[in-house]
């Protein structure tokens, strides 16, 4: 590893390396998506919600890593916005089912080039043999420590 300016234990370390790729990326979508207003925890709900329609909130928050309670606001802001609607399921009346409105399909639709350049943008920095595997790390990464927290 070839370092100008060290940062002891900071430059190997997993937690400390994620959480800035997870800034960088962050600040490439905004630059990107510029006057959409849609952040990238709202863009994956939005995702999400379109794959999955009349997905409960504690699907959601399955999907996405989103804990409960910033899920929610999120779900409200983005129903708020007219991007989501959300009705009481018909099965257990405390849960919401959610669905992207008209708006919201559009608003996605228009969204996913911007996201689909960050995502280049932050793979182009690696060589072609090594994003396959990178993307690859990263779901396992996400997948056991979901089995890990989904068991205590």
């Amino acid at each position: 590893m070839k370092h100008t300016n060290r940062s002891g234990t900071l430059d190997v370390s997993a937690l400390h390396l994620l959480h800035r790729a997870g800034q960088c990326a962050e600040v490439l979508f905004t630059n990107e998506t510029g006057k959409a207003d849609l952040t990238p925890r709202q863009y994956a709900i939005l995702a999400s919600v379109s794959h999955n329609p009349d997905i409960s909130q504690t699907g959601l928050v399955e999907q996405t890593g989103v804990d409960r309670s910033t899920l929610a606001d999120i779900v409200r802001r983005l129903v708020k916005k007219g991007l989501l609607q959300r009705k009481r399921t018909r099965r257990d009346a405390r849960m919401y089912a959610v669905r992207l409105t008209a708006k919201g399909q559009s608003a996605l639709s228009a969204i996913k080039p911007a996201a689909g350049r960050v995502d280049q943008r932050l793979l182009s920095v690696l060589r072609p043999g090594q994003r396959g595997d990178f993307i690859e790390a990263l779901g396992e990464i996400v997948r056991a420590m979901s089995r890990q927290a989904a068991q205590h």
